[in-house]
């Protein structure tokens, strides 16, 4: 049972994770209007980014003064001692946004103590919101989730992250373990959709060798209330330089640490967008 604090907080975030939906989709409907600058190797950012992060951080602010904020755009704003922090992603998936494809996403969490206690995904293009988070069942329009039976990877689809900061030795070994397990990849340019999509059974896993905590907390608060296994992630350390991932049906989830391997626990580089 949510206390009233923690239900207050699930539906003023609900409330505005659609109200920013809302707002990216003005711009993914204007996409030649849209100004794009470039954050590094394939890594940009764009009007439609920086406008949905600014009306979130804006109301999240406004409306909850004592907690910390951390956004992928604009940073980390400082909170009380005992305050938990809401992490933010404005747009995950903005090479997709900026090509026209709807494999995008808003992600917000609220992270207390190393715990998600809510997670939430919008992606408008498609019209679904996942929803979750300590103490609450997932959802995804408001109807229950949960994830697949899959007894090896052989029965599935696995998400293998892939992004900028990584080194092709980071990622070809990752793709050949998976199909000689049996396995098969897919990617679709955004994590927090990626961990989502294992939470309502479209896939069985996810690994990446090194993810933002703004391009997955959402998702990772969505699958564990949804029962997937998600790796130990959330700390100080992670919020801020983000660190390796690993998600999957039960069945599935020592195959997937296999798969990723002991090397690519070690952190890539922090800095840059996640998904392209």
């Amino acid at each position: 049972m949510q206390s009233p604090t923690e239900q207050e907080r699930f539906d003023f975030a609900k409330d505005l994770i659609i109200e920013a939906g809302d707002l990216a989709m003005q711009y993914f409907g204007n996409l030649a209007e849209l100004s794009i600058m470039s954050k590094g190797a394939r890594d940009m950012v764009s009007d439609a980014d920086i406008a949905v992060e600014e009306l979130i951080k804006e109301r999240l602010l406004a409306a909850y003064p004592d907690d910390a904020y951390l956004g992928e755009e604009t940073g980390q704003v400082a909170g009380t001692n005992d305050s938990g922090i809401w992490v933010v992603d404005p747009i995950d998936g903005t090479q997709p946004f900026l090509n026209g494809l709807r494999t995008w996403c808003i992600s917000i969490a609220y992270v207390q103590a190393n715990d998600v206690l809510l997670g939430m995904v919008n992606n408008p293009a498609a019209g679904e919101l996942f929803t979750g988070g300590a103490g609450r069942a997932a959802e995804l329009n408001g109807r229950p989730i949960a994830p697949r039976e899959a007894p090896s990877l052989a029965d599935g689809l696995t998400y293998v992250g892939c992004n900028p900061r990584l080194r092709p030795e980071q990622v070809v070994p990752v793709l050949d373990r998976l199909l000689r397990a049996g396995g098969m990849f897919f990617r679709s340019g955004s994590g927090a959709l990626g961990l989502c999509d294992i939470a309502c059974g479209r896939l069985i896993g996810y690994v990446e060798a090194h993810i933002n905590s703004w391009d997955c907390l959402g998702g990772i608060g969505v699958c564990r209330s949804a029962g997937v296994r998600v790796s130990d992630y959330v700390s100080e350390e992670s919020l801020l330089n983000g660190g390796p991932i690993v998600a999957g049906t039960p069945q599935v989830f020592d195959q997937l640490v296999a798969v990723l391997g002991a090397t690519n626990t070690l952190a890539a580089e922090p800095e840059g967008d996640h998904e392209i």
